[in-house]
């Protein structure tokens, strides 16, 4: 029945989803079939899968509040019906999406009475609330409720220090992760009378980004990951040959053997690398998307002088790139 459930090829690896829905605006669920593996790969793969979309994909969270004439956290204050700790409970919440790699502010500023939910969060256009119907507090009297929000993007979860913050300013332990929960399956079936393996991965979001985008973003994560070790794996590869003489072994050209890593690693391993990973500031980003640079394969077909040229694009920006991608996947840009 499993096989009968996709078609399978024997060579290459493939995947696709088999079941999608919303059940609500924040939790999504997506149902991935992976194969060919041969018998062991696919508990390997989903253990390595589960591990990356729970723990390295990022997500924007609330890390700290101020709100006005508040002095703790206990406080309670006539026409409002909840307490303020209460409201911070609410805030931490509330489900974001942030383009943005550096903190924002975000506000809200109700006079009452009134109820009060995340479509009153006034901010950047880099951040979009997933779900406006999401309740912050109500206001039974005729009185201002004014917050300000500091969001910042990262991965995993924050536990705020109280001590750093002055009164007023509420720190809130931030969540970071977008998924909710991952399961993963494996189902052998015999194939030209070898046993090979399935691999069904359920895969749940907060709505910040749907299934199949932490589905990428994971395998780019795991991606990056490796790329230094190939990296390594060459320069060795290279040192070792530069200490041997002729003699001791036979002659191939360092080019030779190095090409099928340098190839792997420009030619496909880049292309599943979006800029995203370089966590370039806001003017810079968005300045390389508008020029469809998605990929660090992309801005390989760029210059120095080609990214300065572009619309928006100073002097500032151009060395956020090189630095970036310099020290992230040890590329350096021509000049001209």
């Amino acid at each position: 029945m499993i096989q009968d459930e996709m078609e399978v090829s024997t060579q290459i690896l493939q995947w696709r989803c088999i079941e999608s829905r919303m059940e609500s605006k924040r939790l999504l669920y997506g149902r991935f079939a992976i194969s060919p593996f041969r018998q062991g790969q696919a508990n390997t793969v989903g253990i390595a899968m589960r591990r990356a979309l729970l723990n390295e994909i990022e997500g924007a969270s609330i890390t700290y509040a101020e709100i006005k004439k508040v002095k703790h956290e206990y406080s309670t204050i006539i026409g409002i019906q909840e307490s303020i700790h209460d409201i911070l409970i609410n805030l931490k919440d509330i489900v974001l999406k942030s383009d943005s790699y550096e903190p924002q502010k975000a506000y809200i500023s109700i006079y009452g009475p009134d109820k009060v939910t995340a479509r009153d969060i006034k901010g950047p256009s880099c951040i979009r609330v997933i779900d406006s119907t999401q309740y912050i507090a109500t206001l039974t009297e005729a009185i201002s409720l004014d917050i300000e929000s500091n969001i910042e993007k990262d991965r995993g979860y924050r536990i705020e220090n109280l001590q750093k913050y002055r009164d007023g300013i509420f720190p809130i332990d931030a969540v970071f992760m977008p998924i909710r929960n991952v399961n993963y399956s494996v189902h052998s079936f015999e194939s030209e009378e070898k046993t090979k393996e399935i691999l069904f991965l359920e895969i749940w979001t907060d709505g910040s980004l749907t299934p199949k985008e932490a589905l990428y973003e994971a395998s780019r994560n795991l991606i990056d990951l490796f790329i230094p070790l190939i990296n390594s794996e060459r320069k060795e590869i290279s040192s070792e040959i530069n200490k041997k003489t002729e003699s001791d072994i036979p002659y191939y050209p360092p080019r030779l053997i190095s090409l099928d890593i340098e190839e792997m690693t420009k030619d496909i391993a880049f292309k599943h690398i979006f800029i995203d990973q370089l966590e370039l500031p806001a003017r810079a980003y968005n300045c390389l998307k508008k020029v469809n640079v998605h990929t660090i394969a992309d801005s390989l077909n760029y210059s120095e002088d080609d990214l300065i040229k572009i619309k928006n694009f100073g002097k500032k920006s151009v060395e956020q790139v090189l630095e970036a991608l310099r020290k992230r996947f040890s590329i350096d840009l021509s000049k001209k």
